[in-house]
């Protein structure tokens, strides 16, 4: 007989990242987040496609910039020792996860860091004639 080990049960969450942050997970083969930097206590994975969507787009992907939209699975159960919070609409939940706890948490993702969407900010025009062709 083949032991089978049993998957555990996962969760679904997104990130929305810049271009940096994106660097940094691919160091790290896909299977983690970087450490996060000193003035940035908290780690906010979304629950939300859409809402890791409009962060990139909107944030991320602005002034040249590129937004990414990252999909990864967490252990369900040690998520739960984390409270989902409510920033906005229903759509806008997030895990506010205490950078002190990024390495653990790392630890318990299952699988790789998929992009799943890219976002790239429209070129910044100083003169408007060229926007219409005009001359």
């Amino acid at each position: 007989m083949s032991e089978q080990t049993e998957q555990p049960q996962t969760t679904v969450l997104y990130r929305p990242t810049g271009d940096n942050e994106l660097a940094l997970i691919r160091q790290l083969n896909s299977r983690a987040f970087p450490p996060r930097l000193y003035w940035q206590p908290i780690f906010y994975p979304v629950l939300f496609e859409e809402y890791a969507r409009q962060i990139a787009r909107d944030w991320n992907a602005k002034d040249g910039k590129r937004g990414y939209v990252t999909r990864f699975a967490v252990e369900t159960t040690y998520l739960a020792q984390f409270e989902i919070h409510q920033v906005g609409a229903s759509l806008h939940q997030e895990y506010w996860i205490p950078a002190a706890e990024l390495e653990e948490f790392n630890r318990h993702i299952v699988g790789p860091i998929e992009v799943i969407a890219e976002y790239e900010s429209s070129p910044i025009i100083s003169d408007p004639t060229e926007a219409s062709g005009s001359s």
